[in-house]
């Protein structure tokens, strides 16, 4: 970051205070104690009728103590970091642990490691000035509506987050990571004789304000609006089973849901996926390779530590068709006798961390994509999917599609 300050990760609380609390944590006992601190500040706006509807701020800081004595953890969080609030948590979490044996830790050495950052952030959001950031709505709405008369409403957000975490915990583990995103997005409605009908074009990635040195918020905002406008003339879907190829891009969206979910450990320890016991097994055609990884610089699940402090990883799941590997988090690992990798999240420090996914995609085939199209007689060729959501237990997944077209002799046919 340019601000030699912010360019420094926060410190939530000192070394010293998290070897203090782990130690309080393991007063009754335990096999494992954890700390994660996290202060996370968020900055929005939204512009719709022609102005800013709002700019709003908001920010949060507190720890999470977790406690694990055999089968059973024992977790509290609080937004007090003094010595008094961080111990009052970490009796908390050692008494809901169930656990009334002494331990037989008696020191714990914290090691303090730096993992390396995927990218670093090169112009600090909040050295930007929330007029600036309006601008840039601005510059979306009249960029949309120049694009059409029939473009009747345009909306446009922004947003930046920063979150700064902190993990610490009785193997030794003393580790943190800055993590800042920016996000910009445009709707638009676009009214004929069809009726009325929308657009969207959404950009965000795993960086500072320099994202608007890569993108032109008014390209962003013609897409919008272009998608809305050729939804105007479009034909009617036709029914019925035919098939679909899907664009670069939505490869890894769909996989994300229609697969993702059913693959990370938590559903496999349940045995609600429908992945579960078949490891070793073909799952998928032999052109698929699926990967999970949080270190590709930039793209918004990338990070340097997982909220368990475990670097991120490139993880392959599955691998020409066969089923190699699931995503793990610490404790489901362990219990395993293997490492993690890297995919323990939490939605705050309020919550203990769950197996989620990073970056999701499909490596790149050989195939030419055009070739696909055009080797297609007849099919639907979906540009941009919606919404879509899978029931893990049984692989089933429904997806919407928000820009799609007929592929008719092998070509995608726009009306």
């Amino acid at each position: 970051m340019n601000d030699q300050t912010k360019n420094e990760i926060n410190e939530i609380i000192s070394q010293d205070l998290a070897t203090k609390t782990i130690a309080k944590a393991f007063e009754k006992g335990g096999e494992f104690a954890e700390i994660f601190g996290e202060e996370r500040s968020t900055v929005s706006g939204f512009f719709e009728d022609g102005k800013v509807e709002e700019f709003s701020s908001g920010s949060a800081k507190g720890v999470g103590i977790r406690v694990i004595s055999g089968n059973s953890t024992g977790f509290a969080h609080t937004s007090d970091l003094s010595e008094q609030g961080l111990f009052a948590a970490a009796q908390a979490a050692a008494q809901a642990s169930k656990n009334s044996n002494p331990s037989s830790i008696n020191e714990i050495a914290l090691t303090p490691k730096q993992h390396p950052r995927p990218n670093e952030v090169t112009i600090d959001p909040d050295s930007v000035s929330k007029s600036q950031k309006a601008e840039l709505l601005e510059a979306a709405d009249e960029a949309a509506r120049l694009s059409g008369s029939e473009i009747v409403q345009v909306s446009a957000s922004y947003g930046d987050k920063r979150r700064a975490i902190l993990v610490a915990n009785s193997e030794g583990v003393f580790t943190r990571d800055n993590q800042v995103r920016t996000f910009f997005a445009v709707s638009c409605v676009a009214k004929g004789d069809s009726g009325m009908h929308t657009g969207r074009e959404t950009i965000g990635h795993t960086i500072g304000f320099e994202l608007f040195d890569q993108y032109e918020v008014a390209d962003v905002a013609k897409k919008a609006a272009k998608r809305a406008l050729t939804k105007l003339n479009a034909r009617p879907a036709p029914s019925g089973a035919m098939p679909v190829v899907v664009g670069a891009g939505g490869g890894g969206v769909l996989f994300h849901e229609a697969c993702g979910h059913g693959l990370e450990a938590d559903a496999i320890e349940k045995s609600a996926s429908t992945f579960t016991g078949k490891l070793g097994q073909k799952v998928a055609s032999p052109l698929i390779t699926l990967v999970d990884d949080g270190q590709v610089s930039g793209e918004w699940g990338c990070y340097a530590i997982d909220d368990e402090g475990h670097p991120a990883q490139h993880n392959v799941l599955i691998k020409d068709g066969e089923l190699v590997d699931y995503m793990w988090d610490g404790l489901r690992a362990k219990n395993e006798g293997r490492k993690s990798s890297g995919n323990g999240r939490r939605q705050s420090y309020e919550y203990l961390p769950m197996v989620r996914m990073t970056n999701t995609y499909i490596e790149a085939g050989d195939t030419d994509p055009a070739a696909i199209i055009a080797d297609t007689p007849n099919g639907v060729f979906v540009s941009q999917l919606g919404g879509g959501q899978v029931n893990p237990a049984s692989g089933d997944f429904v997806f919407g599609m928000t820009e799609a077209y007929l592929i008719e002799n092998g070509l995608p046919i726009e009306k």
